[in-house]
């Protein structure tokens, strides 16, 4: 069993630094990076580096959109994903810098109604146990609800959790959860009066300086220098692989779910993510002195918190494998190289981020691009990282370029032996039988309708995630989206004593399909036609 937490004093234990630590970025970086972006593919990438409180790096690379030739500079806006988390955190703080809730408060003191599926945890759930992904709920649970898109309102979002089943007990290990951060992004707009968007503007970004930062989608798509989406799509076997072929465009409108901003809704510039990362640096304090957030709600922040499974990493990774790894409130804390390293990714549909701090060596630097090439992100975040602790240069770029590539072989191979083994004919039952409406109390609704074509399926509370349902084998189904860029699924009807279906259940085609696609998390039961 993991530890919940770890003690406050644990910290001191990893102020090991190197005695030849650099305090400048690499000779020829741009020149570097450049090269990286164009052997990998990636249409447009920005980067920020911040040492010692100063931003001395700060550039664009390539272009905002493939075949266009707007470049990209250090004000080019790009949706950041999960790094939004802390920033969320950051505007907390400042709510319990003005004692108007504190981090162990229950969020049913601030958010009356709030349900967990166990009324135990409803009671006992604090706005710790919200930052730190202990809640229980399983990898992603829910993440339907928002990825790609929705059209369920934030309130409602919340309202729906009750209705999730833990995977865990309570505060026993850890489990990532963005639906933590919508709840926690609803409390705030309670104990504050303002909404998210508003509030997280007026406090924290504009304050930095990151003035280009947008908190949704319409002061986002209204800012003619930002990035659009891209995504590898193509190949496979009757589904195919995401991530794999051709790099192409994608609907910038599939972003993320607007209900779920607080968990990864921000959009940022390098220069805006370099302001951010001084204040972070300056323990909630601007370069200039002025104040965000107290030190004392910035220790919180990188405070373990919750103890974080260590998975095991190919042989030509294994350096970059932590010893610990806890997560704090909005950060990751572990180590590398024998140094404290606080960061975080972020991804939503097409883009890339990870905001990475060496708070010991005063260095911090971001990395977004807008693909979702990671083996770029992580590959130039370790050479920065080995650059700043004085280690000797290896290629991490093309490492985790060839750890990418062999998952994606094994993956396009799965999906062949799985093709080879089914058997496409013999239904059990016919397919004007399958037509309905069917629920799933988390989800919402699908519907299944019989069309020229054949069956069709669509995701009622997801705009556009529509498309053909095909046969694949004896009761299992799978979906051909009209959108490609969404994660095929299989589902698979079950039936009553009659040969009625009395339930559905999912699981992506993909098997490196990302775990926001939590088809595995549902089961749909017939709505019954009233008389």
């Amino acid at each position: 069993m993991y530890l919940l937490s770890l003690p406050r004093s644990f910290a001191a234990l990893l102020l090991v630094v190197s005695s030849s630590t650099t305090a400048a970025p690499p000779v020829g970086f741009a020149q570097r990076a450049e090269s990286v972006r164009k052997q990998i593919g990636t249409p447009g990438m920005a980067i920020a580096i911040v040492e010692h409180g100063k931003t001395t790096f700060a550039r664009g690379f390539g272009v905002r959109r493939l075949g266009e030739t707007a470049l990209v500079d250090a004000d080019t806006l790009f949706p950041i994903g999960s790094t939004t988390k802390a920033i969320t955190v950051a505007a907390l703080a400042t709510l319990v810098d003005e004692r108007k809730l504190h981090w162990d408060d229950r969020v049913t003191e601030h958010l009356p109604g709030f349900q967990m599926y166990d009324s135990w945890v409803t009671r006992e759930i604090t706005i710790r146990d919200l930052l730190s992904h202990r809640s229980g709920l399983g990898l992603g649970a829910g993440d339907l609800l928002f990825v790609p898109r929705s059209n369920v309102s934030r309130p409602e979002t919340v309202r729906r959790i009750r209705y999730l089943k833990p995977a865990t007990s309570f505060r026993s290990s850890y489990g990532y959860s963005n639906l933590m951060y919508v709840v926690a992004g609803q409390l705030l707009e309670n104990v504050s009066g303002q909404r998210w968007e508003d509030y997280v503007r007026a406090k924290v970004l504009q304050p930095a300086g990151m003035i280009v930062s947008t908190t949704d989608n319409a002061d986002n798509f209204a800012t003619a220098n930002r990035a659009f989406p891209h995504a590898r799509m193509g190949g496979g076997d009757r589904g195919g692989i995401r991530g794999a072929g051709v790099q192409v465009g994608l609907d910038e409108r599939d972003d993320l779910g607007r209900n779920a901003a607080p968990a990864g809704g921000i959009a940022s510039s390098a220069n805006d993510l370099a302001r951010w990362l001084q204040v972070q640096l300056g323990a909630g304090s601007t370069i200039d002195g002025k104040r965000i957030f107290s030190a004392a709600t910035h220790a919180e922040m990188w405070t373990p918190t919750t103890a974080i499974p260590i998975p095991a990493v190919p042989s030509d990774l294994n350096e970059t494998q932590p010893k610990f790894s806890a997560y704090g409130l909005g950060w990751n804390v572990v180590d590398y190289r024998g140094a404290r390293m606080i960061w975080h990714g972020g991804a939503v549909f097409g883009f890339k981020t990870a905001v990475v701090i060496l708070p010991d060596n005063k260095v911090g630097f971001a990395i977004s691009i807008n693909s979702e090439d990671g083996e770029l992100v992580r590959g130039l975040l370790y050479e920065l990282a080995d650059h700043y602790l004085g280690a000797r240069r290896r290629d991490w770029p093309a490492r985790f370029e060839t750890h990418k590539k062999t998952e994606v072989q094994k993956a396009h191979a799965a999906l062949k032996a799985r093709h080879n083994a089914s058997t496409p004919t013999g239904a059990l039952v016919p397919a004007n039988n399958l037509v309905g409406t069917y629920a799933d109390p988390w989800y919402g609704n699908i519907e299944i309708t019989s069309a020229s074509q054949g069956l069709r399926i669509d995701f009622k509370s997801t705009p556009r995630m529509a498309g053909k349902l095909d046969h694949w084998e004896y009761s299992t189904w799978i979906t051909h989206f009209d959108d490609p860029a969404l994660e095929p699924a299989y589902l698979s009807f079950g039936f009553d004593k009659d040969g009625k279906v009395d339930r559905i259940t999912l699981k992506p085609v993909s098997p490196i399909a990302d775990f926001s696609w939590d088809y595995a998390d549902l089961e749909f039961t017939p709505i019954k036609k009233s008389k």
